[in-house]
């Protein structure tokens, strides 16, 4: 007695039937009639419709003197050895008399590779996928994609004792591209991408999940504006992108970046608000921001940054008007006396931040050049005291010693 195939191999057996199926049904359904498909490098045989087994055939190429090197006839039908693509084209054959027998198109290719396939989910609902050829066949190619529930519920897998299979969807307007509608966010899913061409097929199982693919769209409605009075500061806002759903169980969080036009790199923060005040800009320099977006919990990648916007924060009034002024005065003073030199050199206005740092160098400077010459005077004057005191110490004594000589003695009195 043999042993009930178990769920998967039922699916896989299904599947397998379906491609087998499918490839073999393909030469029928391809091109239009007339046409005969062979695989470059093999032999292949065209039949002359029509003619007898016993009566000769002539074979004919469109466009050409002679037939490609190598070929032969047999029984009627023309061989052509280890075909290449030069020797596709249109070949008619002819009876003894020349009359034409039947015609035919020759088209020559190559089996389908295994395709490259790559998946995105913008949503938490959706997700789709998106494959390219990896061998050039030169022939005419169809793809069937389906997808299979890996994680099925006890009522999924009563209701479908194959599982949960079905197509997914191709849009004629995005080829190379299809959907699979109603995905879960806590679900995996297996991918098969078939490719189909006349000679054969092959194809690709991608196992995905939702969390790894998840990559939402840029954020939509970026506005950048200047704050009054605020010389260092932008105001930045966004919204979520239109295919993202606003849940609150499905949140994004934000990355912003920005620079000034004319620096190369970007400063960058990371917010969950839906708006962000700027407050290192560099005033009167034009800056330019994006934005990006991320699931809340940090489930897949990074959106793509969104289109740019411009804005420049407002001048500090009390600078600007000091380099106005100092502009005005600079003009001013070349109107008066121009420059006798041949090719005057631009004038240079020094940036205010440098004049400051300037003073600020010679301050310290002069700082310290005074207190050096305090403490040389104040050294020279402590030791000239101290000088001073020792020589009126011996004059004193011998004040006193006098004094006491002048004194009569009591023997005297």
């Amino acid at each position: 007695m043999r042993s009930p195939i178990p769920g998967l191999g039922r699916v896989m057996v299904f599947l397998a039937a379906a491609l087998a199926s499918a490839s073999l049904a393909v030469p029928e359904g391809w091109g239009e009639e007339g046409v005969q498909y062979g695989q470059v490098g093999t032999e292949v045989t065209l039949p002359c419709a029509g003619a007898h087994a016993s009566s000769p055939v002539q074979w004919r190429r469109a466009g050409a003197a002679a037939l490609p090197e190598g070929s032969a006839v047999w029984q009627g039908a023309l061989v052509l050895p280890r075909a290449s693509l030069a020797t596709a084209g249109t070949y008619s054959c002819h009876g003894k008399d020349g009359g034409l027998l039947h015609t035919m198109s020759l088209r020559l290719g190559y089996l389908p590779g295994v395709p490259f396939v790559s998946c995105r989910a913008s949503d938490y609902e959706n997700f789709s996928c998106s494959w390219t050829s990896s061998v050039e066949t030169f022939l005419p190619t169809r793809y069937i994609t389906t997808y299979r529930k890996k994680s099925l519920t006890g009522e999924e897998k009563r209701r479908n004792k194959n599982g949960h299979v079905g197509p997914c969807l191709q849009d004629p307007s995005r080829p190379g591209t299809c959907t699979v509608h109603g995905s879960e966010f806590w679900s995996s899913y297996r991918l098969n991408i078939t490719e189909v061409n006349p000679l054969g097929s092959s194809f690709r199982l991608l196992d995905i999940t939702m969390q790894a693919i998840i990559k939402p769209d840029p954020p939509e409605g970026l506005v950048v504006e200047p704050i009054p009075l605020a010389p260092r500061r932008l105001h930045v806002s966004w919204k979520y992108p239109s295919s993202w759903p606003k849940e609150p169980h499905f949140q994004l969080r934000f990355r912003l970046q920005y620079r000034p036009i004319i620096h190369r790199s970007w400063s960058v923060v990371e917010t969950v608000n839906l708006s962000e005040v700027i407050t290192d800009a560099f005033a009167g320099l034009e800056h330019v921001v994006q934005v990006s977006a991320k699931d809340f919990l940090d489930a897949g990648n990074w959106s793509e940054w969104s289109a740019e916007a411009r804005a420049t924060p407002v001048r500090d009034p009390a600078t600007a008007a000091s380099e106005e002024t100092t502009i005005d005065a600079s003009l001013e003073s070349l109107a008066e006396e121009p420059s006798q030199a041949p090719n005057p050199e631009p004038i240079n206005h020094s940036d205010s931040l440098e004049k400051m740092a300037i003073l600020v160098s010679l301050g310290i400077f002069a700082f310290f050049v005074l207190a050096a010459v305090l403490i040389i005077t104040i050294l020279i004057w402590l030791r000239v005291r101290k000088h001073s005191k020792g020589e009126t110490k011996p004059h004193n004594f011998l004040v006193a010693a006098t004094h006491l000589k002048a004194l009569p003695s009591e023997s005297g009195c």
